[in-house]
């Protein structure tokens, strides 16, 4: 969080005559999306002060073996407040469950990524947030893909109980069969 500050208050205000505004991109752990306290104050300056354009949500092991902590990229300049936060989750090539020391990013896969950038929709990797929606959730950036494929669904605790214990009554009456079979083959 320090690193962030120290950029953000390097970051000029420019003249209204400057042609673009300053701007930075910084790779902060997944933490500092959802932190509170001291943090969120610093994320609320972020989207204040700042024009909090995109993160890119990166894939596991990109900084493997050094880390295994999931990274993003935070993206913004001096142009003014933030609006909108666009995300891009950038995939992880098929086949893989995260990078390593010997299988890293290569430069070649975000292709995809820049050409988004350019030309800005929301797809499968990317999504947009309000500025006003991320300072109500007292500034947690930590917005996962609605259009994620679900791996499994959290079911309400009652009927998580009452799955189990079907499964379990299954199992024991599988047990008796069991049981039975190999009484009557001896």
């Amino acid at each position: 969080m320090l690193f962030l500050q120290l950029i953000m208050r390097k970051l000029k205000r420019q003249p209204t005559s400057a042609k673009r505004p300053a701007r930075a991109a910084v790779v902060v752990p997944n933490g500092t999306l959802f932190g509170d306290g001291v943090c969120a104050r610093i994320k609320e300056e972020l989207l204040k002060e700042f024009n909090l354009h995109t993160i890119v949500r990166l894939p596991n092991g990109v900084f493997a073996p050094y880390t295994s902590i999931p990274t993003n990229i935070l993206f913004f300049d001096r142009s003014g407040p933030t609006k909108e936060v666009w995300y891009y989750e950038q995939p992880l090539p098929e086949g893989r469950k995260n990078y390593t020391k010997t299988q890293p990013v290569q430069f070649e896969e975000f292709k995809g990524c820049m050409a988004w950038w350019r030309k800005r929709e929301e797809n499968e990797q990317a999504w947009k947030v309000s500025a006003k929606e991320l300072l109500e959730a007292n500034c947690n950036l930590d917005r996962k893909n609605p259009r994620a494929r679900v791996d499994f669904e959290h079911l309400p605790p009652d009927q998580l109980a009452d799955d189990i214990l079907k499964k379990e009554l299954r199992i024991a009456e599988l047990m008796r069969e069991i049981k039975v079979a190999l009484g009557a083959s001896a």
